[in-house]
């Protein structure tokens, strides 16, 4: 009977434990007439400047977002940066109308390989109201969960209607607990090195802007680069994750430079 109610007890917790859905790039989701895929929907236009550290990342075939974090520095998804090259846009409110354009080579780019982030090394660009860097997390906020604050993510991903829109769109996001997302996702899923969103009334990161930002409203730091959504869809409900940037502070610095 001990041995019954032990086995029981432990069938119930991995069930408790069994993730509810799977994840899947952003990038990678379809588009079809029957399941709406937005990167973000109910967000808002932008006016010109508002995210200047944010750049538009065309690879061959695929289109990405990134954040430049220093003068000769962008950082990204690792799954983002397949093939040779990439055009990265800047400063561009209107997508294909950037201030100017870098092409890259491939022997620019420098993948985690076992997280989800990658850097691009890209030519030394001045900064202005239109082209600017964001700021990364200091040392003494690496172990801020970020918790229940606020932050904002900016793209061209595509849009509700499934479109990909041509004028950057915004939405401003809630950080929730690794418990609360781990709940949807399995712990399997969300570990330390992710932080993840709440996903209500429509909004949410989606199609076509993996790598892009999420930068906190409280001190404008990076804190967050698009990673996945869930696989039933952007407008399930379900949270979205993101890399935790202060958790890969030491491999930025080790790679740029870069720390506060």
């Amino acid at each position: 009977m001990k041995v019954f109610i032990t086995l029981l007890a432990l069938a119930v917790a991995s069930a408790a434990a069994a993730p509810k859905t799977a994840v899947v790039h952003p990038k990678d989701l379809p588009v079809s007439d029957n399941k709406i895929e937005g990167r973000i929907t109910n967000g808002y236009p932008a006016y010109e400047g508002k995210a200047p550290y944010t750049v538009g990342l065309g690879f061959n075939g695929w289109w990405c977002g990134g954040s430049i974090i220093g003068n000769t520095w962008v950082l990204t998804a690792s799954h983002c940066t397949g093939g040779d090259s990439v055009t990265v846009y800047f400063g561009a409110t209107w997508r294909t109308n950037a201030q100017f354009t870098h092409y890259v080579s491939s022997n620019n780019f420098i993948d985690h390989w076992v997280d989800d982030i990658a850097l691009i090394r890209i030519p030394h660009v001045d900064f202005w109201h239109m082209v600017n860097k964001v700021e990364l997390p200091s040392y003494g906020q690496r172990d801020d969960q970020f918790q229940d604050s606020w932050a904002v993510a900016c793209g061209w991903g595509r849009t509700s209607d499934g479109n990909q829109p041509d004028w950057m769109q915004c939405v401003d996001l809630q950080v929730i607990s690794n418990n609360e997302c781990a709940s949807v996702y399995g712990n399997s899923i969300v570990n330390t090195n992710i932080i993840c969103v709440r996903v209500s009334d429509g909004k949410s990161t989606c199609s076509g802007d993996s790598g892009g930002p999420l930068v906190s409203h409280d001190g404008n730091k990076l804190i967050g680069v698009t990673n996945w959504v869930s696989s039933s869809g952007c407008m399930a409900g379900h949270p979205s994750g993101f890399q935790r940037v202060t958790h890969h502070l030491d491999w930025i610095r080790d790679n740029t430079g870069i720390s506060y």
